[in-house]
């Protein structure tokens, strides 16, 4: 419960409680960003101190002596300054987060400024001025959503924080609302990063981050943490932290020491409210049975352009920042309506671009059918890049409720209770599971999420695929022990495995790329490599075998074909759609023996080629 302080002390601690060293902000003279500049060149060179090095400083930065002073963690999303709070932590390692299934189970460390914004580097990944101790469980819900005013919560948390259906204009995604005893931390804990990481902040993508240096903030997340900043002005709690970090960092939170820094450094740059242009020649350029791939003419802005704004049949679908991007996700052979809009920094939004509409290609067809629907992606990556992909070619939709996700930890002991699957995957599509708090860049939009229990996967837990507690498919060896089978990688399921397996086999069954792969999530081919002759009357592929360059005839130009090559090991080496051409050139292929599929409506033959 918050403590009473009389009004004398009150006015006293407002005089006299900064405890900055005499000249620290000698060199603030300025206003404006050039302000800002001199607070970045006196709080940048710090100590910097480990990851786990967070927990020694909440130690003394972050223990309640100040609502009902007992020598708990102080968090500000369980804490409740008007009562009893809702759970406590203790400030030992017991207490610290492993798994968790509810609100009271552990503590652990929010950033909030999400990890994934700066891709965990250092410094940023241990600055305590901006990661505090949090409950797991709420820390996972607030993921890395924006902090700002919730206008319906879908959500709220045991001490009142919210998520839901952001207010702030321009931003219609979830943002999580925190009680209004620390709304003004938090606003000062961004202000702190725009300072200190001014001269990286510029390349991070974040809903509330207009990408520059100076004002750093679209003008409508920048006003919220103002108000905050005002309406909650600084409390002896945060004084205590400040000081308690600047013990073992050795800088300063210069907006807790001087709250008037931050009128001084954001009042001074025009409010651009002017709209780019619309996009133009936007074009369907390829389309598979489940993704179309979209390009288009830039959009024009008095300042710059920033953004894309993608909608498939209506409904925003996802963002691109360059002139093409690929929708997956889609059902075969159905016809899409796409079209755009253009933003610049402050969310300023163009009028759309003109719909254009597109048709996904066939399911595979002719020679293979998946019995059962499979894993065909897993990645493993930095921090919360976790993501597992399932694919179905089975020819029918699947009811996904009579399936589950479980994990064995470290190949050892019982599997999970696991994550049970819902709703319906069609034919053709996948069905992405990514950790709640994947990395934008990584991934950014999802099927849906992964528990708790599940998100925290590594390189030696084995991921298993039950239907009706029955294991369908494996990655990793069940009771394989602690070694690592997929750490710091990407598995993608070659395009030649069509069905799911108990055993798993990395090296006849999956492709491995590099950390942090995910351009392949949302998406899986399946080659159907079934052996049938060409018709001589139709295509014509020579010459063959090939020193590495061929060309395939096709005998009707009025149509469309879509060519695919593939290793003897099922590896797709070529890919492309050709319309209203009567042939096709592919050079430069690498020795060895391919299998080339062409298709022509519902209809696909595939002939072995041979390259010396």
């Amino acid at each position: 419960m918050k403590q009473i302080y009389s009004l004398l002390f009150l006015l006293f601690f407002t005089i006299g409680f900064a405890q900055a060293p005499a000249a620290y902000y000698s060199n603030a003279t300025g206003t404006g960003y050039t302000l800002k500049t001199q607070l970045y060149n006196i709080i940048k060179d710090h100590t910097v101190n480990d990851y786990a090095g967070l927990y020694v400083t909440y130690q003394t930065s972050d223990i309640d002596n100040f609502f009902e002073n007992d020598g708990s963690v102080l968090d500000m999303y369980s804490e409740n300054p008007a009562g009893v709070d809702p759970y406590n932590y203790n400030i030992t390692s017991t207490q610290r987060c492993g798994n968790y299934t509810k609100e009271g189970d552990c503590y652990n460390r929010e950033h909030i400024i999400p990890q994934s914004v700066f891709n965990e580097a250092s410094p940023m990944v241990s600055d305590a001025h901006f990661i505090t101790p949090t409950d797991g469980k709420v820390n996972g819900i607030r993921s890395n959503y924006p902090h700002s005013m919730v206008s319906i919560p879908t959500l709220i948390t045991r001490n009142g924080s919210k998520l839901g259906e952001s207010t702030t204009a321009g931003y219609t995604g979830p943002v999580f609302e925190p009680i209004d005893e620390f709304k003004g931390d938090i606003a000062r804990m961004y202000f702190y990063f725009a300072t200190r990481y001014e001269n990286t902040v510029a390349g991070y993508s974040y809903p509330m981050f207009n990408g520059s240096t100076n004002k750093v903030f679209t003008t409508a997340f920048l006003n919220q943490l103002l108000a905050w900043h005002n309406q909650d002005p600084v409390s002896s709690r945060e004084v205590a932290r400040n000081n308690a970090i600047y013990a073992r960092q050795n800088n300063r939170n210069p907006y807790i020491d001087h709250p008037e820094y931050a009128v001084s450094v954001w009042t001074t740059e025009p409010v651009d409210t002017q709209a780019p242009t619309a996009a133009t020649n936007l074009t369907v350029t390829t389309t598979t049975s489940n993704s179309a791939t979209l390009t288009w003419t830039a959009a024009t802005d008095n300042i710059a352009v920033t953004g894309y704004d993608l909608y498939l049949n209506g409904t925003f679908k996802s963002t691109a920042t360059g002139s093409t991007a690929t929708l997956s996700g889609l059902t075969p052979s159905t016809t899409y309506s796409f079209y755009l809009i253009a933003r610049d920094a402050e969310r300023n939004s163009s009028v759309s671009s003109t719909s254009v509409d597109g048709t996904t290609t066939a399911a595979p067809a002719g020679g293979t059918t998946a019995p059962e629907i499979f894993f065909s992606e897993y990645v493993e990556g930095a921090g919360f890049n976790k993501a597992l992909e399932i694919a179905n070619f089975t020819g029918a939709t699947v009811d996904l409720s009579v399936y589950s996700i479980r994990k064995q930890s470290n190949g050892a002991g019982a599997w999970t209770a696991g994550l049970n699957l819902t709703g319906t995957l069609n034919n053709g599509a996948v069905f992405v599971l990514v950790d709640p708090q994947i990395a934008v860049a990584c991934y950014t939009a999802a099927s849906a999420n992964l528990s708790s229990a599940q998100e925290a996967f590594n390189g030696n837990d084995p991921m298993g695929l039950f239907k009706n507690g029955v294991l369908l498919d494996i990655i990793g060896t069940f009771n394989g022990g602690a070694t690592n089978f997929g750490a710091d990688e990407t598995l993608r399921r070659k395009p030649s495995i069509s069905a799911p397996n108990t055993t798993f086999n990395k090296t006849a069954e999956w492709d491995v790329y590099a950390k942090d792969t995910c351009n392949g999530l949302g998406s899986h081919s399946l080659a159907t490599l079934f052996n049938v002759d060409f018709d001589s009357n139709e295509f014509n592929i020579y010459p063959n075998p090939s020193n590495g360059n061929v060309k395939i005839n096709f005998e009707n130009s009025n149509e469309k074909y879509s060519v695919q090559m593939f290793s003897v090991l099922g590896q797709k080496v070529f890919e492309k759609e050709y319309n209203n051409i009567s042939s096709a050139a592919v050079n430069n292929l690498q020795k060895g023996v391919y299998l080339v599929k062409i298709t022509n409506h519902s209809k696909s033959v595939t002939k072995k080629l041979i390259v010396n």
